[in-house]
């Protein structure tokens, strides 16, 4: 053999050894509680996008158990992967993970989790803008004065500072009357609590309500449910909430559907962003600074109603 043919053959060998050498990025993501729809969009996104990356993606799923969850978070410590990404997680009660990721270099991104010192960033809307499209498109549409029934849920941030700023708005404009209220509990048959609750409610109230506030989508598909079981049409009452998704679009775009507005949260692009920060940080070397410049990233929501669901329909 010639030794250019050698030499050649002794290139190649190392080329193949070095690739095989050279790990995927691993990357780990745990959702909190993946039978919710929004946080199984943001997982979902994240594992096709890194995926599509060639990264080895592992998922987790904590099932909404706050145990598991810091199991599951100390389990992925173990295997020092290259980046966390955590889907509606609890900074505050897995605060010692946290840190210990931060200690062992590893970069961790949240999703509509709320920040940490410990956290790269938190991906995630301006819930306080989310509320205020949602509460002023319901009042609009009542002409600031009439009854309202809410459907609310005070065991996520997102949704009680939806509530929140609902309150804001309702205590300026008094010709709108609260005329009944139910609060989710944090159960695993919440879809029979709020269906319970706002049965309820429509009877006791029957033909005095002029609009209803849902905290988020699911809930409203129940109300949705039932206001149509009881012959009730489109905009009497007015129906509005927040998150957005196929199933949304399609009630909104449906005639024979209540719901008439939704505040869009794009949680695909938020799961998308969050390995776009893992890639920066952990691939690309970044300096934190030049990725975020707070604790936040904050990516937009958008109001869809009648005049622009059809562009959302077409793309799911």
């Amino acid at each position: 053999m010639s030794s250019f043919l050698s030499r050649l053959l002794a290139c190649t060998l190392l080329s193949v050894t070095c690739a095989g050498a050279a790990h995927a990025t691993k990357l780990a993501i745990i959702g909190f509680q993946m039978s919710s729809e929004t946080h199984a969009r943001v997982v979902n996104a994240a594992k096709a996008k890194a995926e599509s990356m060639g990264w080895d993606v592992q998922v987790l799923n904590s099932k909404g158990d706050m145990s598991t969850h810091i199991n599951q978070l100390e389990t992925v410590l173990l295997t020092q992967p290259d980046g966390i990404i955590i889907a509606m997680g609890k900074p505050l009660q897995s605060g010692d993970q946290y840190r210990k990721a931060s200690e062992a270099g590893i970069p961790l991104v949240t999703v509509m989790s709320g920040t940490s010192p410990d956290a790269l960033v938190d991906i995630a809307v301006n819930e306080y803008s989310a509320g205020a499209q949602a509460a002023l498109y319901l009042l609009d549409h009542l002409n600031y004065r009439g009854n309202i029934l809410t459907q609310r849920f005070e065991g996520n941030a997102g949704t009680r500072i939806r509530g929140k700023i609902l309150d804001v708005v309702l205590s300026e404009n008094p010709a709108v009357k609260v005329i009944g209220s139910h609060t989710m509990a944090r159960t695993a048959s919440w879809r029979d609590d709020v269906q319970a609750g706002m049965n309820a409610l429509l009877l006791k109230n029957q033909g005095k309500v002029d609009g209803i506030w849902a905290s988020f989508d699911a809930q409203a598909y129940i109300i949705d449910d039932i206001l149509r079981q009881q012959g009730a049409s489109k905009g009497k009452p007015v129906l509005v909430s927040i998150d957005g998704g196929a199933e949304t679009y399609r009630r909104i775009a449906d005639p024979a559907s209540l719901l008439m507005a939704t505040v869009m949260i794009p949680f695909e692009k938020m799961g998308e962003k969050a390995v776009d920060v893992i890639d920066s940080i952990a691939v690309g070397k970044a300096s934190r600074d030049t990725v975020a410049h707070g604790p936040y990233i904050y990516m937009d929501a958008e109001l869809v109603d009648a005049s622009n669901v059809e562009q959302y329909v077409k793309k799911d």
